[in-house]
């Protein structure tokens, strides 16, 4: 009978959903014609019409964009009040929907009126007395869970299923993040509406949801504001490039595309840093102290400029000496950021030249002839562009290249063996290309001491036929200068397309966020000066070494900003099988770690496999006990087990070489028993790999269906803190877990 009450539901809410479907079709065409008529206003040959046609096209392309995204999985909630409330159930949606007489259908899961669909306990039923989810594959409705919240009420609803969220922890993973919004908890709710303005901390220990909690705060501040939001903009910061593709997925599927999704190294527009530097390195390169050498960097005289200038005019010899141009340039430099005194060079040079002139025929001439002659003569142009160059940040960060003027900059900042293991990183080339995540703060300090170069209007440049226009120096004449004595070979230098005044945002969110250098912090910052924020982490899985240098450059860049703390408490990423070997971990290394509760369990102890334990009877995963054979062993176990993603975790030294034992598995399947069938499963469904092999810092925010860690104490043994990055990699698991000794 069970199953035929389930199979009735199940085709009533099918009908309910298709209907649902009709109208979202509709609106689709809707907003089709739309930016069609858009387009047709574009030809009425007037400037009225091309922004009727901007405006059309743009709020067409940004619907169809919305109702897109919101296909999969658009209704999963329904509501049923006590009848004194409301006798019509109310749907919950990734998005709202009306019928063609303007009735509503879905709710969009933001609106206020969906708010009890989270809040709701059986404590506290709030008028609901059955809430019930609705999983789909695609359009089709393949079954519904159903929460009984007030018992007491007078109805006869029936109640199907084991429970949505227990449903849901039991999917198989792939390698995108998925949206929560059916199944958020009460402590969820109250942080993805929490008040807009301030700062909003989400803190919790592994597998709490406080990424993809605050992902449906951002929609949901989206949605509440959005000219506010929208105008101003969305920065979504994360902790790599691969975890901000497993999130990419979440805020379009809740119905929201205004958003710029970045990771630490793509913070600096037209930035895309991957790789990272090794911990001594990083270390340097994340202190506060590098703000400092920064500074000072961005004050140095330009490599290779000239350092006088000598000029014979009517009786006098003019000297700019190098005493005299140094004086100059700290004059220059005390009135504001370097690039923007590039209209101030040529009026402070002349200022100083003309005090030279003392002969009569000069004098005579005038101060007005004396800058015309001057601004004319092809000499002093070629002198004034190359003395003061335009400068791009990543030509400045190249100059610390050079040991001497590192030694200089960083004088009683940093040690020698510092300056050292800078250098070293920096090599004989600093392309865009070459950066590492941990230089792109550098990049981004010296972007903010450098300036942006100042922009001059086509009157200016029409008026101006010498080039320099009351100390306005021409950025073609700069530009040639500029790419004679400073671009890389083979490369032409250009101002940069993106300007520092472009860089705020309305409200910026940072996951990860106990990982973030007070470098990183002061680059963020600058970001969300005047936004509100989110801030998500769990100080236990700290990558960066002194915490309390982090908590102050954290303090300095949300200055003035109200805090509003949200603790998370339950795990419902691992398995309580999973998570109680993590947590152990962690107590026995000493982590001061935040220990939620795990709500599932599976009966999947975890699998230690000691390579060293020979002895007769000791677990022997292969006869020659080679970390390969082990290691093909162990994937093809759990990768057969589970129909989801495999993680394999490696310390950063074994990466390429794991990589390459796992590409050449196939011609070598009958020495590593299993290895075939690790290969074979590699690829899911879907197309995409099951099975990739990661170091500890690269699964930060990831989760996975089953994780094989090989030789946990070199991942250990990499860092500082190691210790953390190991707990982090044992909670990434949701159903199996293997450690390879």
């Amino acid at each position: 009978m069970s199953d035929e009450l389930e199979a009735r539901e199940i085709a009533a809410e099918q009908a309910y959903v298709d209907e649902v479907y009709v109208q979202l079709e509709a609106s689709a065409r809707n907003a089709q014609a739309l930016a069609r008529e858009g387009h047709s206003r574009g030809r009425l040959g007037h400037e009225g019409g091309l922004v009727e046609r901007d405006a059309m096209v743009f709020q067409a392309a940004k619907r169809i964009a919305q109702l897109d995204a919101a296909h999969e999985g658009l209704v999963f909630g329904r509501l049923d009040l006590d009848p004194s409330i409301d006798a019509q159930p109310r749907y919950i949606g990734r998005i709202g929907v009306r019928d063609a007489d303007r009735d509503v259908l879905l709710i969009d899961w933001r609106a206020p009126a969906a708010g009890v669909f989270y809040q709701a306990t059986a404590a506290e039923p709030q008028g609901v007395v059955r809430r019930r989810v609705l999983r789909s594959a695609h359009r089709t409705v393949v079954g519904v869970e159903d929460e009984l919240l007030d018992d007491s009420a007078e109805t006869d609803l029936p109640i199907v299923g084991e429970g949505a969220l227990m449903a849901q922890l039991s999917r198989a993973r792939d390698r995108s993040m998925h949206s929560i919004v059916a199944t958020i908890q009460a402590e969820q709710d109250k942080a993805i509406r929490a008040p807009g303005k301030g700062v909003v901390a989400i803190s919790g220990g592994p597998g709490t949801g406080k990424t993809v909690v605050a992902l449906h705060r951002a929609a949901f501040l989206l949605y509440s504001d959005r000219r506010r939001y929208e105008t101003g903009g969305v920065l979504v910061v994360g902790p790599s490039g691969v975890f901000m593709r497993y999130i990419e997925r979440v805020l379009p599927s809740l119905g929201e595309t205004a958003v710029a999704l970045r990771s630490l190294g793509e913070v600096v527009s037209g930035v895309r840093a991957s790789r990272h530097d090794e911990p001594a390195v990083a270390d340097v390169k994340g202190g506060a102290r590098m703000a400092e050498v920064m500074r000072r960097t961005a004050r140095q005289q330009a490599p290779g400029s000239p350092t006088s200038f000598r000029i014979f005019w009517r009786d006098d010899t003019i000297v700019l000496d190098p005493q005299l141009l140094g004086r100059l340039r700290r004059q220059l430099m005390s009135q504001g950021r370097r690039n923007r005194q590039l209209p101030r060079v040529a009026p402070t040079l002349l200022d100083a030249m003309w005090r030279q002139v003392k002969g009569e025929r000069g004098r005579e001439r005038g101060r007005e002839a004396f800058d015309d002659e001057m601004l004319s003569h092809a000499g002093f142009v070629e002198f004034a562009t190359a003395w003061w160059p335009p400068l791009e940040a990543r030509t400045v960060l190249g100059w610390l290249r050079e040991p001497e003027l590192l030694s200089r900059v960083a004088e009683g900042v940093l040690s020698a063996e510092e300056q050292r293991l800078l250098v070293k990183s920096w090599g004989s080339d600093l392309s865009i290309h070459d950066l590492s995540i941990q230089d792109v703060p550098l990049l981004d300090e010296l972007r903010y001491a450098l300036g942006d170069v100042p922009q001059r209007t086509d009157d200016e440049r029409d008026l101006d036929e010498t080039g320099l226009l009351e100390g306005g120096i021409d950025l073609q004449e700069l530009t040639t200068a500029a790419e004679r004595e400073y671009a890389p070979s083979g490369r032409a230098w250009a101002p940069p397309s993106h300007r520092i005044e472009d860089d705020t945002y309305a409200h910026v969110l940072i996951d990860e966020a106990q990982d973030l250098t007070p470098m990183q912090w002061r680059m963020v910052g600058r970001r969300g000066r005047t936004a509100s924020w989110t801030i998500v982490g769990d100080p236990a899985q700290s990558s960066w070494p002194d915490a309390a240098e982090a908590a102050e450059a954290r303090a300095a860049a949300l200055e003035g900003k109200d805090v509003h703390e949200f603790h998370l408490s339950t795990n419902y990423r691992n398995s309580a099988e999973i998570y109680a070997f993590a947590a152990d971990y962690a107590r026995r290394v000493g982590l001061d770690a935040d220990l939620p509760d795990a709500v599932r369990r599976t009966g999947e102890e975890p699998r230690v496999v000691d390579l060293s334990l020979v002895e007769e009877g000791a677990q022997r995963p292969s006869r020659d006990h080679d970390l390969e054979s082990a290691t093909g062993a162990a994937v093809a176990e759990v990768a057969d087990r589970v129909s989801g993603t495999v993680g394999i975790v490696v310390p950063a030294a074994r990466r390429s070489e794991v990589n390459a034992w796992l590409a050449s598995w196939p011609e070598r399947a009958q020495d590593a028993p299993g290895a075939r069938a690790a290969v074979d499963s590699r690829v899911a469904p879907s197309g995409e790999d099951r099975v990739v092999v990661l170091t500890g810092l690269d699964t930060k925010g990831l989760e996975f269906d089953a994780v094989v860690v090989v030789r946990p104490q070199e991942i250990e043994d990499e860092s500082a803190t190691g210790r953390s990055t190991l707990y982090v990699v044992l909670t990434r698991a949701t159903q199996l877990l293997t450690t390879i000794s």
